[in-house]
């Protein structure tokens, strides 16, 4: 906590301390000298009492009630201490109870002047987040840079820590619930932090940590493992466990940068790989990270033209309904970069849903299953996944059933699979749209379904065909007794609503036998079939005798 200009700028000879007390006023954390001068405070149940015995006085006791009740702050004046310096309490309320900021001077004094305590207030909130009680950016961009360069022989390191899954908190539970979340981290990350090391937040979901140690890169590494581990056990909102991890990147002066602008851009490459690996993990910034991103941004860059260039092909899954046989294909678009050759979907997909291409390339992937579809036997489907980008854009339903018209392609045919990120976003505009998708005929499939936020209110209120059993599911259905229950579950649930059940990832013979035995109806993977090119698709109905059109 770096607030010792606070003091500066109301007296020239002034010296600060700031200590922070939780609501049953138990002290939560305070300033080195804070705790230099006011040894109790080493104990773990210390408390205001304690740290400032003066303030049982009756009188002062109802004051600091009053503050920490919500009142407005107040300025107290108690005896000198040992060295006969006049000591003065600013008490104000927090968000998690009552903060103090003492200032001191040879000269005794009563009381402080109203104004400098409001300037001790206004700086204090000005450098302070309201929510969290963190050090917000404001302070950070004062704090990195001051530290920087460091010193020949030591080191700094910078943490830059993210959210994994915050967004849909908001979303599900509402702003309240993310506000929480948002305390409780704060409390997470500060409960792990020791001396040399502070806390801030920058904005959001977003947070940062300046280490002061010279044992690097291993003691960074140390704390950023202990913050990964602060986010492993859920947060209780009314009753409710929500899982919110935390990725950290890492980056260490002067070795990966010794300004500010240097050292913040390591640790947001650093920050980008641990989630790109994953999230839910730490990583430390190296060159080769740096060369990842140039080439991620090659691509980015190269994907603006790659559907003018036709970069794009599509290859097809089948589809198998266990009581009938093959009943369709799943369309899966695959780019084919002339340089860096085929890209996978999982790396160039979220590209063009930030740049705001989806939606074409989703236009093209469409009309062209479609068109290739429509040489194939009149009761085959063909399933197209849409993302969210594409599915919250405006006109999307007209731009189908033009896709339809031009084709010449029944909309029974076409089955459009999302995934349960689209309904996280605008609920009563997708369940319109989803109504209108049912009227024109088209099938919908929850696809991924249990592998995010599910909910049981989707499938009561938007109008499913089929619901998509994630491979991660599938992946040790035969000897997990908990993926067992859980797709047992899935199909008792769907059937029950009247919905089709369709389970992705099935590559043995094992795990089709135990999908068949519990009434799964539509079964897709590499046992039945690998994705293949539309030639040779057409090969393979020839080959397997089915009636072409």
């Amino acid at each position: 906590m770096k607030d010792s200009n606070v003091a500066a700028s109301m007296h020239g000879q002034a010296d600060e301390y700031v200590s922070y007390y939780g609501n049953s006023l138990k002290l939560a954390k305070c300033s080195a000298k804070v705790a230099q001068a006011y040894r109790i405070v080493a104990a773990a149940d210390a408390t205001l009492w304690q740290v400032y015995p003066e303030l049982l006085d009756p009188a002062l006791k109802s004051l600091v009630e009053a503050v920490l009740a919500g009142s407005f702050p107040r300025n107290i004046a108690i005896e000198p201490g040992p060295s006969n310096e006049g000591r003065n309490l600013l008490l104000f309320s927090t968000e998690q109870g009552l903060g103090v900021i003492e200032t001191r001077d040879v000269v005794a004094v009563s009381k402080a002047p109203d104004g400098d305590a409001d300037r001790a207030l206004l700086l204090h909130q000005a450098r302070h987040d309201t929510l969290t009680g963190l050090a917000n950016r404001r302070q950070f961009s004062s704090d990195l840079p001051a530290n920087l360069p460091v010193p020949s022989g030591h080191k700094l390191a910078l943490m830059q820590i993210d959210l994994d899954d915050f967004k849909p908190v908001n979303d599900t539970l509402g702003h309240g619930a993310g506000d929480v979340v948002l305390k409780m981290t704060a409390e997470r990350i500060q409960a792990v932090l020791g001396d040399g090391e502070t806390a801030y937040r920058l904005a959001g979901d977003e947070f940062a940590v300046i280490q002061s140690c010279d044992d690097q890169p291993a003691e960074a590494e140390r704390l950023a493992e202990s913050l990964v581990r602060a986010f492993k056990d859920p947060f209780t909102i009314d009753g409710i466990g929500v899982f919110v991890g935390a990725s950290v990147g890492i980056a260490i002066a002067p070795s990966d940068g010794n300004d500010a602008e240097q050292l913040m851009k390591a640790a947001d490459i650093a920050l980008y790989a641990a989630k790109n690996d994953g999230r839910g993990r730490a990583r430390t910034f190296n060159r080769s990270m740096m060369i990842m991103l140039e080439q991620r941004e090659m691509l980015r860059r190269s994907l603006r033209v790659a559907l003018q260039e036709q970069q794009f092909f599509i290859e097809y899954q089948p589809l198998v309904e266990i009581a009938v046989g093959i009943i369709g294909f799943e369309a899966l678009l695959r780019w084919r970069h002339p340089y860096a050759g085929v890209v996978p979907p999982s790396v160039f997909i979220p590209m063009a849903e930030a740049d705001g291409l989806m939606g074409d390339i989703g236009a093209w992937v469409l009309e062209q299953a479609c068109r290739e579809a429509s040489r194939w036997p009149s009761h085959f489907i063909v399933a197209v996944n849409l993302s969210p980008a594409e599915f919250l854009r405006a006109g999307f339903t007209d731009r189908i059933s033009e896709i339809l018209d031009a084709v010449a392609y029944p909309a029974e045919r076409l089955e459009l699979e999302i995934t349960e990120t689209v309904l996280l976003e605008r609920t009563i505009d997708n369940l319109d749209t989803l109504h209108t998708l049912e009227v024109l005929g088209i099938r919908i499939a929850l696809d991924d379904f249990g592998t995010r936020y599910s909910s049981l209110s989707y499938l009561q209120n938007f109008p499913f065909d089929t619901i998509k059993i994630d491979k991660h599911f599938i992946k040790d259905v035969e000897t997990n007794p908990k993926s067992q229950t859980i797709v047992r579950f899935i199909i008792g649930l769907a059937h029950g609503l009247g919905m089709r059940v369709s389970a992705g990832g099935v590559e043995s013979i094992g795990q089709a036998s135990w999908l068949r035995r519990k009434r799964c109806d539509r079964l897709q993977g590499s046992l039945l079939g690998a994705p293949m090119s539309a030639e040779a698709l057409r090969e393979f109905l020839r080959q397997s005798s089915f009636e072409m059109l």
